[in-house]
């Protein structure tokens, strides 16, 4: 068995045309006090999402593509012999060695994807003479791609399964609990808590939809060519029926439904785009959530879990800060700016290839799933730990019912025999007296006392206590609250169940 020696998912292997000679490009050095490690590979994704962009996987898939092309040309006519093939299948998981053989080779040639065709020649030699037969640098490259964004799509739809849970346990909990609306940040009429939490969930089962469907759309390259017009492959073949036969089984061989009909020298780069606002809309639903519970933790009305050793300032020693939502924050911004990269890139393909997006891509497809699935982490985090106070919910919701049940006191006085326009104008002036005594003299609220103090209403603190019952203010909301879940949340969850490798969001 080869030693594979120990895994350096946190580089990246250096593009075409990069220096290679000064020692920030000596990608598997071992790492030292000094080298700078991403703070996505190194602080916030999970093993499973660095693992799918680490290097080892990357030429790994290098590799089983190779053998896949191999092996289907050979069984379409060409005389690759059966060794060739069989010594290749021992050598598809690159070693440490081989990873060093091939960085010094890309210092001499500048050609990442030759390099690593020559370094496999030297420990397949069988297969070397073989190895690439027709095929241009895409034919790994874009392919290998492929491969990975599907299976990071996949990984993060698993990811937000376990933040679907959470919220809908959330809902469900509290379906009943009254609580202030708000619009603006100013108080509005009484919703639920459970309703609240269908708003998130409702946002983020709608972005993972999406992404499911550009995901399942993805197409592998296949065996296109130099310029995607299948020209090496038909000379190689001689028919046009194996060549396509040898793009359904490429395609086959990796899960794929078929590859793309049209490309120049390239996949399509519009999926890319697709995959990404999916991506980005994932981060504004995130920010959504994390944005509303800094500000309902600013009312007391809940809290984002934390640890007992937690230190919330260095300054104050009381403060709980919302960490972990400001960090939900904080990478969905970034996250967020990544979409219009895509974008750009896809705009500026010229005719049938240019290479200005090579170095592009290699940064923004890692960063934007490794962001993904930093803010998904965090997300379950968070929505897994909520705490919430009913008690502080009914004291706000107390404090502002007076003013939001004003048209049922209205009707209420009305049916007691009272002119509603006269009082009307007469809610109207108490109301802003309670207003007035709230802000300048910072009393409770004391609109009830005050109506039920003017005979004209005719209405008893008792009444005014009836009318005031919160259940009556929140609408169909509970009932909207099993109907969403029933409908839609548990369907999707019962076809899409959560991650199972059990990792938890870095607690820094």
């Amino acid at each position: 068995m080869r030693d594979r020696g120990p895994s350096r998912s946190s580089d990246v292997a250096p593009t075409k045309g990069e220096r290679l000679d000064c020692p920030e490009h000596e990608p598997w050095d071992n790492a030292g006090m000094h080298e700078f490690v991403h703070p996505l590979t190194g602080r916030y994704a999970s093993r499973a999402m660095k693992e799918l962009f680490s290097p080892a996987t990357r030429i790994g898939l290098w590799r089983r593509l190779w053998l896949e092309l191999m092996r289907a040309e050979r069984e379409l006519g060409v005389g690759i012999p059966e060794e060739a093939i069989a010594q290749l299948q021992t050598c598809l998981d690159p070693t440490e060695a081989e990873m060093r053989r091939a960085s010094e080779i890309e210092r001499e040639t500048r050609h990442d994807v030759m390099a690593h065709i020559r370094t496999l020649a030297e420990v397949a030699p069988a297969a070397g003479g073989w190895l690439h037969l027709g095929a241009t640098s895409c034919f790994v490259t874009d392919n290998a791609d492929l491969i990975i964004l599907r299976r990071a799509s996949r990984l993060l739809i698993e990811r937000a399964a376990g933040v679907i849970a959470a919220l809908a346990g959330l809902a469900g909990r509290h379906a009943e609990l009254a609580c202030v609306g708000h619009t603006h940040f100013q108080p509005a009429q009484p919703t639920t808590v459970g309703k609240r939490a269908c708003l998130w969930l409702a946002d983020l089962l709608a972005d993972l939809e999406r992404l499911e469907v550009e995901a399942e759309h993805l197409l592998l390259r296949g065996a296109k060519g130099a310029t995607g017009t299948q020209a090496s492959f038909l000379q190689l073949l001689g028919s046009h029926d194996r060549v396509r036969e040898l793009d359904q089984r490429l395609a086959t061989a990796f899960g794929f439904a078929g590859s793309y009909p049209i490309t120049g020298q390239t996949s399509p780069r519009k999926p890319e785009f697709y995959l990404l606002a999916c991506l980005s809309g994932l981060a504004q639903s995130a920010t959504k959530f994390a944005t509303d519970v800094r500000l309902l933790m600013r009312l007391k009305e809940l809290d984002e879990p934390t640890e007992g050793t937690q230190v919330g300032s260095s300054a104050m020693p009381y403060k709980r800060n919302p960490m972990r939502s400001e960090r939900i924050c904080s990478l969905a911004r970034y996250l967020i700016t990544l979409e219009p990269n895509a974008a750009w890139t896809a705009a500026g393909q010229w005719l049938e290839r240019t290479l200005d997006d090579s170095a592009n891509r290699r940064l923004v497809l890692p960063e934007a799933f490794l962001t993904a699935d930093a803010i998904l982490l965090v997300w379950q985090s968070v929505a897994s730990g909520l705490q919430v106070y009913p008690a502080m919910i009914r004291r706000n919701l107390d404090e502002e019912l007076p003013f939001l049940a004003m048209e049922e006191i209205l009707l209420a006085a009305a049916a007691c025999g009272g002119d509603r326009q006269r009082l009307h104008e007469r809610l109207r002036g108490l109301s802003r007296e309670a207003a007035r005594r709230i802000k300048e003299h910072g009393e409770p609220n004391p609109l009830l006392q005050m109506v039920a103090a003017d005979p004209a209403f005719g209405l008893s603190s008792e009444d005014l206590g009836r009318l005031l019952e919160p259940g009556r203010f929140v609408g169909r909301a509970p009932e909207q609250v099993a109907e969403f879940l029933a409908g839609w949340v548990e369907p999707w969850l019962a076809g899409h169940p959560p991650a199972a490798d059990g990792e938890r969001a870095p607690e820094i």
